[in-house]
This record gives structure tokens, sequence and C-alpha cells, in this order.
């Protein structure tokens, strides 16, 4: 029995003998075709594996940057905290040495004390402002009890309606941030 006998038992078709050479050349030009569209994937998988590594690359070298700069960033962070720790403490150097000039003076001369009591509390004053401290919290201001602690209320025809008439202890703040409110006396 011939292959075309064989192929016409198994699938009940006939097979033509005039009919293979074109069957062939349509599987050879299928294969052909096949093997470029295959070449082709390839080609587009090895494109796509070089963008991919491309991109990680990219994505792993912008992680360390960004680990690097927060690492960078935390040490200035803590250098900027111990530089101004160092810029007020230098500037207060100045007031102890005063303190430590009164400490040494006779105690027999009250004006020279009382004077030099007054030297060290303008200079200490003076450091801070410099630093940025403010003072508030004046008799006659009017009261906001943003800045104002009432801890006295009085009734005072003199004095107007919400107005300071004590301060007991003035109130600082450095820039807006509320440091300590003016303990105050409250009039109406």
């Amino acid at each position: 029995m011939s292959t075309d006998e064989i192929k016409e038992e198994q699938t009940g078709e006939t097979v033509n003998a005039e009919e293979k050479p074109e069957e062939e050349k349509k599987t050879k030009k299928g294969k052909k075709k096949e093997e470029k569209k295959n070449d082709e994937a390839e080609k587009k998988i090895e494109e796509l594996e070089k963008n991919l590594a491309a991109a990680t690359d990219a994505h792993m070298r912008t992680l360390a940057e960004y680990d690097n700069y927060r690492k960078r960033t935390t040490k200035e962070k803590a250098a900027a905290y111990t530089d101004a720790k160092a810029d007020i403490m230098k500037e207060l150097l100045a007031v102890l040495d005063n303190i430590d000039r009164s400490r040494n003076a006779p105690a027999d001369d009250l004006e020279a004390y009382k004077a030099g009591v007054e030297m060290i509390f303008t200079s200490f004053t003076a450091v801070l402002e410099k630093a940025g401290l403010e003072q508030f919290g004046e008799k006659g201001d009017k009261f906001d009890p943003m800045l104002h602690n009432a801890v006295m209320h009085i009734e005072d025809e003199e004095l107007g309606d919400e107005t300071v008439a004590e301060v007991f202890a003035k109130g600082y703040k450095l820039g807006e941030r509320i440091l300590r409110p003016a303990m105050v006396k409250a009039a109406n």
C-alpha cells in the first residue's frame, strides 16, 4: 500500500498525486513565514529585554540616589542643629563673663553691683533678641487670649475694655511661635 492509500484510508479523503507538490510549496512558504515571524518575535523580545534592563538600571540608580539624599539631609539637619546651638552658646559666653565679673566684684559697693546686674541683663536680652526672641505684654496693651494668660481680672473704669492692667511675667515668641504667653491681670 502506498502512502497515498494509507492517508486515504485514515482520513477518508482522496489524495491526488498532482496536488502534493503544491501542498509542499504551501508548506514551505508557511514555514518561511513562520520562521520570519519567529525571527521578528525574537528581535522584539531582545529589544524588550534591553528596555527592561535599562529601566531596571535607571530605577536602581534612582533608589540609590534617593537613599544618598536621605542620608545626606539627615546629616545636614543634625549638623544645623549642632551649629545653631554652638552659635547661641558662643553668644551667651559674653553674658557668662559678665556674671563671673560681678561675682568677683567687691560686695561693699552696692551701686557697682547693681550696674553690673543691669549690664548682664542688657547683654543677655541682646543675645536673645539677636537669636530672634521677641518680648511682648506691656501694661495698657489690648488683651489677646492668644498672647496673654489672664491670671486675674479686675473691673476698672479708667482702663478700656479688654486691656492689660498689670504684667506679672512678660511673654516671649520666636518668629510666629509663642514660647510663653504673658501672665497678666486683665481689666473689664
